[in-house]
């Protein structure tokens, strides 16, 4: 260890963190031992920051750690917070540490550092506090597989102690833990301490692999239900706290998760335990909301406060195609009732296509609802459309005003009635890139319109020219204006695909802009090739060069899903794509993820529809 009087003889200022030279790094250690509590927790902050931010570590990372080590001991506080950050800056694969990038990495260089103190921590062990305890169980896991055997054996001994004798199960099943990281086997499922079975069930199952035994199975649902309160605060060295590794464990088999979650909702659902289990089983398995929706509304009589678990209902209902009526009346009863929950149940009832959602919405509208209104009936543009108006009159901007614009686009010529309210927002700039969109997608031309959308093409947002320019065309048919800010367009650096998705409304009309679009056919970025392989089609009405790029992009990524969107569009699938569209329509397990925004198809729904309406094309 290295105690404050050391850090001179450091040379901070020529090693580098994430911001750039390390050299306020000392400084933030001599506050750790100062006598203001809040100064030192914010200087643990900065280090979150710094030397280690969002994963990732520096230069400055391992000369750190003998410090921070001194701190623990010395410092007059934050010993749990200290401990927990030299576990996260060690994490590490430990079957990284026999490849050639190892030996003269960052990250050996703090796991050395972290080995060499480590005998100086072993009191930490065996401190009063519980919190410490955990904490340190941790930091002694970050290496366990790089310690070396003087220090093992002395960590073994105090570890097999905290497990025989510690008075908090909590701290006995992380020494349960470590034990077997320490090679030690160990799967207690008959102890008398519930955390100790679940922690050996758990071990048990990460050793062995699914299909799980039903022991494990019973220990998982009986002494899973209710979680320690202190988990979040004490994760892994791999940075995930047990609930989480539990979590991926569970959904590995999904009628064993599912059967877990109904034993725990059982139980009261306790930190949403069951319901967050539930919801992990239908974000990675295919074809399984019904039973996960059933689950979740059982879940609900659980919460007090169910906004969460209502948004969730709201995103998994919309992928139902004929959601029970059982669970609509429950979805009814909750958005007619005040209170901060009417909200996101009245938008999981809009979402379940409820017409009764529609009456409800139009007495307590916000944008959202209705644009989720919009995208469900489209058939109710009469009465909808009066109160988009009046919101966007009022006001209505950032992403409130982008959703109301976005759900015009839902009523075709209907729409044309909102013109005051859409030459309002490009005049404003309020939602202008959608308002000009839908200006030309309306098809009224004015000269008050045709002059604000070439006012719009020498706006300083690139998004915004390029929509306004393609509007500017659709309405006046003269490609003048829209040739010429494509050309600056393309013809600057950065991310140019953005911008040639609105070429297709032009079609030939584009093909003077062959030459900017031709090099990008190349380009290695995915998207740029994939976009400009749409666009050369577009302009030049031939398939022939696209075809070959998007099938070498398409498969289960976003961008690849886009290329399959392309070929579906050009009605065209090329033989060599054959077995990997029947693999994906094939697989139980999702290939593409969504996060719960709702409001549009899941990704990994439109790969299997995709996939086989190509096949159809033969």
């Amino acid at each position: 260890m290295r105690s404050p009087a050391e850090l001179d003889d450091v040379p901070w200022s020529e090693l580098t963190h994430a911001y750039g030279p390390a050299d306020d790094v000392p400084e933030l250690i001599k506050v750790l031992y100062g006598d203001d509590d809040e100064a030192a927790g914010e200087a643990i902050y900065e280090f979150h920051g710094n030397i280690y931010h969002q994963g990732t570590i520096y230069e400055a990372s391992a000369p750190a750690v003998p410090f921070l080590a001194h701190a623990v001991l010395h410092a007059p506080g934050r010993r749990e917070d200290l401990l927990m950050l030299l576990a996260v800056l060690a994490d590490h694969d430990p079957a990284s540490v026999d490849s050639p990038h190892w030996p003269h990495s960052d990250i050996a260089a703090i796991c050395a550092e972290l080995c060499a103190v480590l005998p100086d921590l072993l009191p930490c062990l065996g401190d009063p506090g519980r919190g410490v305890r955990r904490a340190a169980l941790r930091t002694f896991a970050a290496v366990a597989d790089l310690l070396p055997d003087d220090t093992r054996a002395l960590a073994v001994k105090r570890v097999d102690a905290l497990y025989a004798d510690d008075p908090v199960p909590a701290v006995r099943a992380d020494a349960l833990i470590l034990l077997n990281r320490f090679g030690r086997v160990l799967e207690p499922l008959d102890s008398p301490l519930a955390e100790i079975r679940l922690a050996a069930a758990q071990l048990a199952a990460e050793r062995n692999g699914p299909p799980y035994a039903p022991e494990l199975v019973e220990v998982f649902a009986e002494d899973g239900a209710d979680p320690d309160p202190g988990e979040d605060e004490f994760p892994w060295s791999d940075t995930s706290t047990q609930e989480q590794r539990l979590t991926n464990l569970l959904t590995r088999e999904p009628d064993v998760a599912l059967t877990v979650a109904a034993r725990w909702i059982a139980h009261g659902d306790i930190g949403s335990r069951g319901s967050w289990l539930a919801g992990h089983v239908a974000e990675r398995w295919r074809d399984r909301e019904r039973e996960v929706l059933d689950l979740l509304v059982a879940a609900l009589p659980h919460h007090s406060k169910p906004s969460s678990l209502l948004r969730t209902i709201g995103y998994w209902v919309e992928h139902l195609p004929e959601p029970d009526a059982a669970l609509r009346d429950a979805l009814h009863e909750l958005a007619g009732a005040d209170g901060e929950t009417a909200e996101p149940a009245l938008l999981a009832l809009v979402r379940s296509r409820d017409t009764r959602a529609v009456d409800l919405v139009l007495d307590r509208p916000s944008a959202r609802l209705l644009a989720a209104t919009a995208r469900h009936f489209p058939e109710a543009a009469g009465r909808l459309i009066p109160v988009i108006r009046r919101e966007l009159a009022a006001g209505a901007d950032g992403n409130d005003g982008i959703a109301l614009v976005q759900a015009l686009a839902r009523f075709g010529t209907a729409a044309r009635a909102a013109q005051p309210e859409l030459i309002d927002c490009l005049g404003t700039r309020r939602a202008a890139i959608v308002a000009a969109r839908q200006l030309g997608a309306n098809g009224v031309r004015t000269p008050e319109i045709t002059d604000l959308l070439e006012e719009a093409t020498r706006s300083g947002d690139a998004s915004l020219r390029a929509s306004a320019a393609v509007a500017h065309h659709l309405l006046t048919g003269d490609p003048d204006t829209a040739l010429r800010t494509y050309e600056a367009l393309l013809s600057s650096r950065g991310q140019t695909h953005w911008y040639l998705s609105g070429l297709e409304s032009m079609g030939t009309a584009a093909a003077p802009l062959l030459p900017l679009v031709e090099p990008l056919l190349e380009a290695g970025y995915d998207w740029t090739r994939k976009a400009a392989a749409e666009a050369h089609h577009w302009l030049t009405g031939s398939p022939d060069r696209a075809v070959p790029i998007l099938a070498d992009i398409a498969g289960p990524t976003p961008v690849g899903l886009s290329a399959l969107k392309a070929l579906a569009g050009m009605g065209r699938c090329p033989a060599e794509l054959h077995p990997a569209l029947h693999t994906y329509i094939a697989s139980p397990e999702r290939l593409l993820a969504d996060s719960p925004v709702g409001g549009q198809d899941h990704p990994d729904t439109e790969l299997r529809t995709l996939s086989r309406m190509l096949l159809m094309l033969g």
